[in-house]
């Protein structure tokens, strides 16, 4: 694979997943100007929410900050940072504790739809239960990880869509979680801005070479 092609019985094909990832870089200048629909906010945070989870908790919420009132209470408890108010939208990114007594709750829909028999939903929430209850710092990282999945899609969604991202971890959590009312068992992960470019914006920034960072065992 080169460049966002791929490499077939000897045929070169063009990829444009990878041509998406490869191309996307965090965006610093946006249009003030361009806005997204109430449905573009709604498509870009359902494709957010087909990111893997643990046991299929899907423990995450999306705040879209899109309003001009909106973005005056964020930007000074985001280090004032200009793509909080120049960007169409920014989604603070909420993390939820990891809960397995909801494993049951979210499972239905599975079985509902026949993807998983009934018998195997027991099976998911004891080791969910035995991986989590006791142990508040996992509760935590699966949060985290679960809302960096989340905003991971979205970024490279936005990115295939023609649209700027800049993913954000410069912001007062306590002050968010005050302002914004977020529930006792969330956590502000990040903040994920998205709205058109104007010119300005770097390309993609040399990576690390892969021999730095890749160990074969």
């Amino acid at each position: 694979m080169i460049n966002g092609t791929t490499m077939t019985n000897g045929i070169t094909m063009t990829n444009t997943v990878i041509e998406c990832i490869l191309s996307r870089s965090a965006a610093k200048y946006y249009d003030p100007a361009a806005t997204l629909s109430d449905d573009q906010i709604r498509e870009l945070v359902r494709i957010g929410t087909t990111a893997p989870t643990s046991f299929h908790l899907q423990n995450w919420r999306f705040i879209a900050v899109r309003t001009p009132e909106a973005k005056a209470r964020l930007s000074p408890i985001a280090w004032s940072q200009p793509a909080i108010t120049e960007a169409a939208v920014t989604f603070i990114v909420c993390g939820q504790l990891a809960d397995s007594s909801v494993v049951p709750e979210r499972l239905a829909p599975l079985v509902e739809a026949g993807i998983m028999p009934p018998e195997m939903v027991p099976e998911w929430e004891t080791p969910a239960r035995d991986l989590y209850m006791e142990y508040p710092q996992r509760q935590r990282d699966e949060a985290v990880r679960t809302g960096t999945f989340g905003a991971a899609a979205m970024i490279y969604a936005a990115r295939s869509l023609g649209l700027g991202s800049t993913p954000m971890i410069g912001f007062d959590a306590e002050a968010v979680h005050r302002e914004f009312g977020l529930a006792k068992d969330e956590v502000p992960v990040m903040l994920l801005s998205v709205g058109a470019e104007r010119a300005g914006n770097w390309p993609q920034k040399p990576r690390r070479p892969v021999a730095d960072v890749l160990d074969f065992v």
